[in-house]
């Protein structure tokens, strides 16, 4: 039986080296990704905030294949979060590449390696479980105290109203509204415009 190697892909060693500012040096990653073994090494200086600043990270990533593995010197010069940790790691599962951190326990080649990847989804997982626990909470507690999420009204009802009273009668403007009133031009003009889309400003104008 003859076997085709014609399509197979060999494994290749791929390596990410980051920092954020144009001040700084990679040899130091650089260093120790060539000691890892990297064929190819993409770097860039960019900040770790978006993933859109980082071109050749995204170059880096779709660059890999089944097989090949991405080395990075540590988790921070590729994630800038746990989610963006994890999503990057979805990606790498997607085209059958793996990552490893050559400083951090980090090795997704070995069942070690996957084994920590799925502590990190829970941690992930229960982070996301509590912050909306926390906001289900505290809008529950603040509906108890009487109040509604949402932008607050500067003024009562009775204010309201007679705020646009005076805005009918077309002697001032909104900024001396705001200022008659202790809020500002905005906040008048939404009041009014409140007024307007309830009907009540309208009936007003035919009285």
């Amino acid at each position: 039986m003859i076997f085709s190697l014609q399509h197979r892909r060999i494994q290749v060693l791929i390596g990410y080296a980051r920092v954020s500012t144009q001040d700084q040096d990679t040899a130091l990653q650089l260093d120790a990704l060539n000691k890892a073994g990297c064929e190819k090494i993409f770097q860039e200086k960019a900040s770790g905030a978006s993933r859109r600043g980082r071109q050749e990270l995204a170059r880096c990533l779709a660059s890999l294949g089944r097989g090949d593995v991405l080395i990075v010197y540590k988790i921070d010069r590729i994630a800038r979060s746990l989610f963006d940790l994890l999503e990057i790691l979805r990606q790498l599962e997607r085209v059958g590449a793996t990552i490893k951190s050559v400083t951090e326990p980090l090795d997704t080649t070995n069942s070690m390696g996957v084994f920590v990847v799925q502590i990190l989804g829970a941690v992930a997982q229960l982070e996301r479980s509590m912050i909306r626990e926390r906001s289900i909470a505290g809008q529950l507690a603040a509906r108890e105290r009487g109040r509604l999420p949402g932008r607050n009204r500067s003024l009562s009802a009775e204010e309201e109203d007679a705020l646009v009273t005076e805005y009918q009668t077309g002697k001032t403007t909104y900024k001396g509204l705001g200022v008659k009133y202790g809020i500002s031009a905005s906040a008048a003009k939404r009041a009014v415009y409140r007024a307007v889309k309830s009907g009540d400003y309208l009936k007003r104008m035919k009285c």
